[in-house]
C-alpha cells in the first residue's frame, strides 16, 4: 500500500494540485468533513496531514491533532505571510506552506515528512522489542483446541447455503458476508478482490464497514498484496508481535488500521492470491482465541472458492453480454441454426432485412427463414468446404442481398451453421442511380455529337438553296449545286443508317477469318470516312503468320476505323 496523506480541504482546486503533485509518491485521501477526520486518522495514523487553514474548524482540529494524534506529521497550508499560517507555525506543527504550492519544493517537503515518519517508526519498533523482548513460543495447542478446530459450529455448516439462493455475482459477494459475519460472530466484514488479471483490489462488498474503506485500493505490486503472497497465512493484531520480520509489522498494523479490523486472511485461488477477508471485533467482546482463527481460516477456504467460482461467473457473463450485444449491433443480419436445421440466433438486424421476426423463426426448422437461406444453411450443414457467396433477390422484402456462411466448429465438433446477410439495396439502389446518371449523360453528349454532324450537310443544302434562285443559270453554280447537295444528302443517309444501326444493331455472323483483313479495310474507312492520313501518318505492321480468329469482319473493320479516327483526333 502506498504511503497516505489525509488532505484536509473543502477546496476541490486544491485537492486535485495535490493529488497531481503526490501522484507518484502518495496515495492522498481528502476529508472536507471535520466530523470524519477522526476517524480517517484512526484508520491511517501515524500519517502526514496537509491542513487548508481556509476550511471550515480548522483550528479546532489542528488543536485536536496537537493533544490526540501528536505521532502524525501536520503541514499547514495557508496564504503566504497570513496570521493564520503564521500562528500555525508557531503552534509547533512539522511545517508549514504557501497555498500556491511549487511543485519540487512540495514533493521535497512531502518526501522529507515521509522519511521522518518511517524513523520515528523504526524508533518505535526498537523500543517495543528492548521492552518486551523476543516473542514468546507460542504454546502447543491442546487437544480441546483441536477438536473445536475440526468440529465448525452450525452458523459455519449453514454458511454454503447463503450461494444457492444467488445468480448474481454483486448480491452473491453481499450474501457471503453477511454468511460469513453470521458463522464468524463478529461486528464487521469485508472482502477485498480484484475482478480479473491487471485490476486492482478493492472492497467488493463489505457489513458495517467504515466509509473510508471505500476508497482504498491496492495494486498487484503493494506491499502488502506482495506479503500476503510469500506468507500466505492470516493477520492477527494481538499477534503481530509475532511476526518475525519487525519491518513488516507497521505495514500490517497500518492495514487493521484501515480496514478497522482485528483480523485479515488472505484468499487464494488457481496458486494466486485473489483477494483477502478482514474480520473486525467479535460481538462477544471477547479477543479472538486459536481456535476462532482456525475457524476463520476454514472460512476463508469457502469463501475462497465461492469467490473463484463468482468471478469466474462475472467474467463468463461480461463475454457472453458483450457477444450478444455486438451481435446485435453489427449491421449485418446474422442466423444461425443447430446441427439439427433449428434457428437458435436471428439477430434484429436480421429481421428488417427478411422482413421476418425473431419469433416467427426461433427454434423452429430453417425453413422458416425463407427458402432460398434456409436451402444454403442446409447445404453447408453438409457441404465438407466453405460455399461461395450468393446474391439474389429477397421475394419477401425485394431486398438485393448477398449472403456468406459457414460452418460453426468446437475443437472440429460440429455444432451448426450461420449465415451472414448484407443488405445491398442501399448500394444497387446507387449504382442504378449512377447507370442512370451515365445514361442520360452518354445520350446527351450522343444528340449534341448527332446534330453537330447532321446541322454541317444541312447547312451546306440551305445555302445552296438560297443561292439557287439568283444563280440558277449559271452552269458552273448548278454543277456544284448538283455535286455538293448529293454528297450531303449521301453523308445524311449514311448519318441516319449509323443511328438506325446503332439503334437495331445487326447480328453478328462470326466465321474463321484473317484478322489482317478486317485491319485493312477499317484503315481504308478511316481514310475515306475521317480523312485519316490527312495530317497524320498510318503506319501498319502486320505479321503474315497469324493465326485465324473468330468474328464478324464488318463489325470489326467498323471497330478498328474509329479506333484510328479517335486517335488520330486526339493527336
Amino acid at each position: 500500500m502506498a504511503s497516505i496523506c489525509i488532505l484536509y480541504t473543502q477546496d476541490g482546486d486544491l485537492a486535485r494540485r495535490v493529488k497531481a503533485f503526490l501522484r507518484t509518491m502518495a496515495l492522498v485521501r481528502r476529508v472536507t468533513d471535520p466530523n470524519r477526520m477522526e476517524a480517517a486518522l484512526q484508520q491511517n495514523s501515524p500519517a502526514v496531514i496537509l491542513m487548508d487553514l481556509r476550511a471550515k474548524e480548522c483550528r479546532d482540529l489542528l488543536e485536536q491533532l496537537e493533544q490526540d494524534w501528536s505521532e502524525s506529521l501536520v503541514i499547514a497550508l495557508g496564504a503566504l505571510r497570513s496570521e493564520p499560517l503564521r500562528e500555525a507555525e508557531q503552534s509547533g506543527i512539522y511545517a508549514a506552506e504557501d497555498l500556491q504550492l511549487d511543485r519540487h519544493r512540495f514533493q521535497t517537503l512531502v518526501g522529507r515528512a515521509f522519511d521522518h515518519l518511517e524513523i520515528m517508526q523504526e524508533n518505535r519498533d526498537l523500543r517495543e522489542q528492548s521492552h518486551y523482548g523476543p516473542p514468546a513460543e507460542q504454546p502447543r495447542r491442546s487437544e480441546p483446541v483441536l477438536e473445536r478446530a475440526h468440529a465448525p459450529s452450525l452458523p459455519l455448516l449453514r454458511f454454503p447455503r447463503v450461494f444457492r439462493r444467488l445468480d448474481n455475482v454483486e448480491g452473491l459477494l453481499a450474501s457471503i458476508v453477511e454468511g460469513v459475519a453470521d458463522a464468524a460472530g463478529v461486528t464487521r466484514v469485508g472482502i477485498f478482490s480484484r475482478i480479473r488479471q491487471g485490476d486492482r483490489y478493492r472492497l467488493r462488498a463489505g457489513l458495517r464497514c467504515l466509509p473510508e474503506t471505500n476508497e482504498i485500493e491496492y495494486h498487484e505490486r503493494d506491499p502488502l498484496v506482495r506479503w500476503f503472497e510469500l506468507h500466505g497465512h492470516l493477520v492477527s493484531r494481538a499477534n503481530l508481535a509475532h511476526i518475525a520480520a519487525q519491518n513488516q509489522r507497521p505495514l500490517l498494523r497500518r492495514a487493521l488500521d484501515s480496514f478497522g479490523a482485528e483480523v485479515m486472511v488472505p484468499l487464494y485461488a488457481r496458486g494466486e492470491i485473489i483477494g483477502w477477508l478482514f474480520f473486525g471485533h467479535r460481538i462477544t467482546g471477547l479477543p479472538f482465541d486459536y481456535g476462532d482463527l482456525e475457524g476463520l481460516m476454514i472460512l476463508a477456504e469457502h469463501v475462497s472458492t465461492v469467490l473463484e467460482n463468482a468471478l469466474l461467473y462475472e467474467e463468463v457473463t461480461l463475454q457472453k453480454t458483450l457477444a450478444e450485444t455486438l451481435l446485435k449491433s453489427i449491421p449485418p443480419g446474422i442466423v444461425a441454426i443447430d446441427e439439427d436445421g433449428i434457428v437458435r440466433w436471428f439477430n434484429p438486424p436480421a429481421e428488417p432485412i427478411l422482413g421476418l421476426k425473431a419469433t416467427e423463426v426461433l427454434n423452429r426448422p430453417v425453413e422458416a427463414v425463407g427458402r432460398k437461406l434456409g436451402a444454403m444453411l442446409r447445404e453447408t450443414l453438409e457441404a465438407k468446404a466453405n460455399l461461395p457467396p450468393r446474391q439474389w433477390i429477397e421475394p419477401n422484402t425485394r431486398r438485393s442481398l448477398s449472403v456468406e456462411s459457414r460452418r460453426l466448429l468446437d475443437h472440429h465438433t460440429p455444432l451448426g451453421a450461420v449465415a451472414v446477410i448484407h443488405d445491398l439495396t442501399a448500394e444497387e439502389n446507387l449504382r442504378q442511380k449512377q447507370d442512370l446518371v451515365d445514361r442520360a449523360a452518354f445520350w446527351t453528349d450522343l444528340a449534341a455529337s448527332m446534330s453537330h454532324e447532321i446541322r454541317n450537310p444541312l447547312v451546306a443544302i440551305k445555302t445552296f438553296a438560297q443561292l439557287l434562285p439568283e444563280r440558277f443559270d449559271d452552269p458552273e453554280f448548278r454543277k456544284n449545286f448538283n455535286q455538293i447537295v448529293v454528297q450531303e444528302i449521301d453523308r445524311l443517309d449514311k448519318i441516319i443508317s449509323q443511328i438506325n444501326a446503332f439503334a437495331h444493331p445487326a447480328e453478328l455472323k462470326l466465321r474463321p477469318l484473317d484478322i489482317r483483313m478486317p485491319v485493312k479495310r477499317g484503315l481504308e474507312i478511316a481514310r475515306s470516312r475521317f480523312r485519316v492520313n490527312g495530317e497524320v501518318d498510318v503506319e501498319t505492321e502486320l505479321p503474315a503468320d497469324l493465326p485465324k480468329i473468330l468474328g464478324d469482319e464488318s463489325a470489326l473493320a467498323e471497330a478498328v476505323a474509329h479506333l484510328v479516327a479517335n486517335a488520330a483526333e486526339a493527336l
